[in-house]
């Protein structure tokens, strides 16, 4: 039996077929990252209060994008995320002022600048990820590699199709 309640479609759920003009499997699908993105906000809120007892929630997936690509321009930023220029400029200062980032001017448009984190921030964001990815090796650790690696591969893709 499923979590809460009602058994996925693959395992003897309702389909799509069978008459309500429901489609179970997107219904599940809904459900399930409700769920998922609940715990996300929440696990976010504890992970930017690690990296900074000041640090905003939102703030915690910034460093996550800079780490991973390195320095980028604000509207890049805001662009990747789906958020306004405002959001992303108050989330930016903030960021700054508690030393985990640094804006340059950006070389090819001086009215412009470039954000990176800064060698501080990067050792912060740095300890918390990796205690981040033990707890998930933990919670996984029943799993097979090719079924997170497979996890994996989905919610990128799932990503990539959100952003266009």
């Amino acid at each position: 039996m499923h979590e809460r309640g009602t058994p996925p479609p693959e395992e003897g759920g309702p389909s799509a077929g069978d008459g309500s003009g429901v489609d179970h499997a997107f219904l599940a699908l809904e459900r399930e990252l409700a769920v998922f993105l609940r715990r996300a906000r929440a696990s976010s809120g504890e992970l930017a209060r690690e990296v900074h007892p000041d640090l905003e929630p939102a703030a915690y997936g910034l460093l996550v994008r800079l780490e991973e690509a390195g320095q980028q321009r604000a509207t890049d930023l805001a662009a990747y995320f789906g958020v306004g220029k405002a959001t992303m400029s108050r989330q930016l200062r903030a960021l700054c002022e508690l030393g985990l980032i640094v804006r340059d001017p950006d070389p090819a448009d001086g009215r412009a600048s470039l954000v990176q984190i800064t060698d501080e921030g990067r050792a912060r964001f740095t300890r918390v990820r990796d205690a981040r990815r033990a707890q998930y090796m933990s919670k996984l650790a029943g799993w097979d590699r090719d079924e997170v690696a497979e996890l994996a591969r989905l919610l990128h893709q799932l990503n990539e199709r959100a952003e266009s």
